[in-house]
């Protein structure tokens, strides 16, 4: 198997579309810090509130798009809360592209 790197995983995630938003996580700004190990790759969910409901929707997306690139990827999700001025850039983004 092909030693996966951060911009893979970046890629992967770049077709990660949010269930609500007509746009992707990465598009977002929602995936921080991706670290490769070995087979371990972990990454920061950041959310607009840490109990946002799609919150496991958001993880298993991510774990979709990331373990499709291989069968023995295991990866680690830690989520976190935006800052006010990563909030209010999402929140912008939310009002243009919401799909309901």
């Amino acid at each position: 198997m092909k030693k996966i790197s951060k911009k893979d995983i970046e890629d992967a995630l770049a077709k990660a579309i949010h269930p609500e938003i007509n746009y992707s996580l990465v598009e977002l700004e929602m995936i921080k810090n991706i670290e490769v190990k070995d087979a371990t790759i972990s990454i920061i969910l950041v959310l607009p509130f840490l109990d946002i409901p799609i919150k496991e929707d958001l993880i298993n997306l991510i774990k979709k798009h990331v373990t499709s690139m291989g069968k023995n990827i295991k990866i680690k999700i830690k989520t976190a809360e935006m800052n006010g001025k990563e909030k209010e850039r999402f929140m912008k983004m939310a009002r243009e592209g919401w799909k309901f």
